[in-house]
């Protein structure tokens, strides 16, 4: 069977029950074929970790540790999707390729974007580099930790000139944002006058969007995170590309 939704979350940590029942409760709701969780703050993935925040059905998965207790990227699948063997791992990043029914491959990076400058420019850098080494249909998901247009943002406090490395990424990679459906900005520091920014999203290529016409992004509810999760469906919105 062929993937029917993505759930996209950073999750701000995997390592208690409570966080784990949390993310069970909405890949239960949503029924996501594919989970890219980041932000798990576990060093090693164990099998309790996944049956109890994912359900028995995640079997496979690909991981990259977190560093103390910060960061961490987690990528499963249910067991009918077919993924190819040896995923790519980078710092940031996962990448895995899907293979459709009928015969389509494309790819999937899950990313956690860094905190830091510098870090963001390497981040960039290895977008870049994942690209050349994977052509064809290709999807990118996650909290990217960077924006590029003003109204990402909610107020005026913008660092310009990485704004401005971001856009040129998506332009110079031929990139496309996926509308966000259902809200405008998906993390808040939840203050009382909040700072509110669009760190997550979804990019995609053309001919991404060619094999997905119908797809739909939507924003679900969670009070365990201050990141809101992100739900894509294949065949969602039935009114075809905008």
């Amino acid at each position: 069977m062929d993937p029917e939704k993505i759930l996209i979350w950073n999750v701000r940590g995997l390592n208690s029950a409570a966080r784990q029942d949390s993310l069970r409760t909405i890949v239960d709701a949503s029924r996501a074929d594919i989970l890219c969780i980041q932000e798990t703050k576990i060093s090693a993935m164990s099998n309790r970790v996944l049956l109890s925040a994912l359900g028995s059905d995640f079997s496979e998965f690909s991981a990259v540790p977190a560093v103390g207790a910060s960061g961490g990227i987690l990528v499963a699948w249910r067991r009918h999707i077919r993924v190819s063997d040896n995923p790519r791992i980078d710092n940031h990043s996962i990448t895995i390729q899907v293979s459709q029914s009928n015969g389509q491959n494309w790819w999937l990076t899950c990313v956690y974007g860094p905190q830091g400058n510098d870090a963001k420019i390497q981040f960039l850098q290895e977008l870049r580099d994942i690209r050349a080494a994977c052509p064809g249909p290709w999807m990118i998901a996650g909290d990217f930790n960077l924006i590029y247009k003003d109204e990402d943002k909610n107020n005026a406090n913008l660092n310009r000139a990485m704004m401005g490395r971001f856009r040129k990424l998506i332009n110079d990679l031929a990139l496309k944002e996926l509308p966000l459906h259902g809200r405008k900005f998906t993390w808040s520091n939840q203050q009382e006058s909040p700072t509110l920014v669009r760190l997550d999203r979804v990019l995609c290529s053309v001919d991404w969007e060619d094999i997905f016409p119908n797809c739909l992004l939507q924003s679900a509810a969670s009070d365990d995170s201050d990141h809101c999760p992100l739900l894509l469906g294949f065949h969602d919105n039935q009114r075809g590309r905008r």
